[in-house]
């Protein structure tokens, strides 16, 4: 995994996480933090952009196919 898809990956997680406590609690993190309490703030609203974009590209690991299983060879059978 690259430097950059891990980076897309955190700020996934970041996403996620706040949704949860949108679900949960009604509070916003990102707008609390980075907007003032609103998610119209510029900022914030610079972060939810990040977010969705970290989203798509990370979408792209669900379709890429497991390293560990693409270099291992035939099992060995030690009679």
């Amino acid at each position: 995994m690259s430097g950059i898809q891990r980076a897309c990956l955190a700020l996934t997680v970041i996403g996620a996480i706040n949704w949860g406590l949108i679900g949960l609690f009604q509070f916003d993190l990102v707008a609390a933090v980075f907007g003032g309490g609103e998610q119209s703030g510029a900022f914030a609203r610079v972060i939810y952009t990040l977010v969705g974009i970290s989203g798509l590209v990370t979408l792209s690991l669900l379709f890429k196919p497991d390293e560990a299983f693409a270099d291992e060879t035939e099992p060995r059978t030690d009679s």
